[in-house]
């Protein structure tokens, strides 16, 4: 059984216009690669999965897609929302925009918490991947279960270790074929996510 798109957090949800299409257009598209390639998209039950966000100004906020929006095939304005605080401690989140936040906001607020130098965090699905990378790479514990605060102290740890390897991925470990890739832009993430994708599956020689 799928619970993606259940939110763990409670979300201070202002709603209001949709963000600038000059802000968002950049994860429009990317997101929408990811979709094409089966990286964001949706179970056989129709539970969609995985997100995309950036971070904006000020530094502290970021642009998300909204809640159970991983089975819309191509998103518009309307589908993404602005997070203008969040709280690790009281698991809140406050967000405005058309809709509510992901639920992996917390996820991704953990990664812009965690370092400045991050300003895209990816979130896919991929069987291949999760068990190819899992403890090879950052991996969350097991019992640590998506958008908690637990998950995003364990996303601030490990982010903050002196050994953290050069491929900008973590593995969650208590999320299914949940990946998170991040970097200084969203075409550096999305290609980190994109050539391990095709190396998954170039053929044998």
């Amino acid at each position: 059984m799928h619970d993606e798109g259940y939110i763990k957090f409670e979300s201070d949800w202002i709603k209001g216009p949709s963000p600038s299409w000059y802000k968002i257009q950049a994860l429009a598209e990317w997101r929408q690669r990811m979709f094409e390639v089966g990286l964001i998209g949706s179970h056989p039950d129709g539970i969609g999965y995985g997100n995309i966000s950036i971070r904006d100004t000020p530094a502290n906020e970021f642009l998300i897609t909204g809640s159970m929006t991983g089975h819309v095939k191509e998103l518009g304005p309307e589908h993404f929302t602005r997070i203008l605080s969040y709280d690790f401690d009281r698991n809140n989140v406050r967000c405005k925009g058309p809709i509510t936040a992901s639920s992996e906001t917390m996820t991704h607020a953990a990664f812009y918490h965690a370092s400045r130098s991050i300003n895209a965090v990816i979130h896919i699905h991929n069987a291949d991947m999760w068990r190819t990378y899992q403890d090879k790479m950052p991996t969350t514990s097991s019992d640590v279960t998506y958008g908690t605060p637990e998950m995003a102290y364990e996303v601030i740890r490990l982010l903050q270790k002196k050994d953290r390897p050069a491929k900008q991925l973590l593995i969650m470990g208590g999320h299914e074929d949940g990946v998170l890739a991040y970097g200084s832009s969203l075409g550096q993430a999305a290609t980190t996510l994109l050539n391990c994708c095709s190396r998954m599956f170039r053929p044998a020689r």
